[in-house]
């Protein structure tokens, strides 16, 4: 077992240096932009022993735990390690400016630092090259007519741009980062005044064997007609994206994100007409 370092304080400069307090692992605070390991150690006590700080001033404030014990060997960050010669160890990075939050590989005698750019910011670039639109709605059909007190069956088409997976690489700042985006909910607001149902996944299609049963996982009974200025509700199908994403060479790190789309659809309620 692995003797833990004793607990410093940095200079309250933010520039390096282990903070303040005890825990299972060491942590250290460092700027989000470069840090220079030097491996002499600059001596001056500005920084971590072997660190030299030249980060901008506006570069974001990120924070570096040591895990204790470290991941096992199947996680992603131990995996960039092995790649790199299996000589150091991961660490949780926290970047309260730009919300950024994962674990990174950072090699041995290597001061803890966050590269030129935030990876998460280039996790967004990939993100905003694949496109994402808000749930292709198959269910209300906009030209359907509807019953009160009839179950409704909410579905979505999937394609890669309404609902996932779907796959971009970005680069920037010799960062290269891949993400994998996947609709993880959708919340549809059925224009009724009611509480949205919140659907952990696409919906079941309805078929006419089903006759009245309600939908599984994705349904609504509207209990009164569409009585607006239209003769129709307006709803909203809202899907929350989780997005994975992964920096590729260099040190590694791993991070994940949402984004949120929205498409609207509406529907046409009517009372069942008897005929006496």
């Amino acid at each position: 077992m692995g003797v833990l370092a004793p607990v410093a304080h940095a200079d309250g400069g933010g520039s390096g240096g282990v903070c303040n307090g005890t825990s299972m692992y060491v942590k250290v605070c460092a700027k989000g932009s470069t840090s220079v390991p030097d491996a002499g150690g600059s001596g001056d006590g500005t920084g971590s022993a072997g660190t030299s700080s030249t980060a901008s001033s506006g570069a974001p404030k990120c924070t570096y735990d040591r895990l204790a014990p470290q991941p096992p060997a199947e996680n992603l960050a131990m995996q960039d390690g092995k790649r790199q010669g299996g000589k150091g160890a991961v660490y949780r990075v926290w970047c309260p400016d730009t919300g950024r939050f994962g674990v990174v590989w950072i090699p041995d005698g290597t001061a803890p630092g966050g590269p030129t750019i935030d990876p998460e910011v280039v996790a967004r670039r990939a993100v905003d090259a694949m496109k994402l639109v808000g749930p292709k709605v198959a269910s209300p059909r906009a030209g359907g007519k509807y019953v009160i007190g009839m179950p409704m069956w909410m579905w979505v088409d999937q394609t890669p741009t309404t609902y996932g997976p779907e796959t971009a690489t970005a680069t920037a700042g010799g960062v290269t980062v891949t993400a994998t985006a996947e609709v993880s909910t959708i919340s549809w607001n059925m224009g009724d005044g009611t509480k949205p149902v919140v659907c952990n996944g696409p919906g079941t299609k309805y078929d006419t064997s089903f006759g009245r049963a309600m939908s599984p996982d994705c349904g609504h009974v509207y209990d009164t007609i569409s009585a607006t200025e239209d003769g129709r509700f307006h709803g909203t199908a809202t899907a929350t994206w989780t997005v994975d994403w992964r920096v590729i060479g260099g040190a590694g790190g791993t991070g994940q994100l949402t984004e949120v789309r929205e498409s609207t659809f509406t529907v046409n309620v009517r009372e069942v007409q008897v005929l006496n």
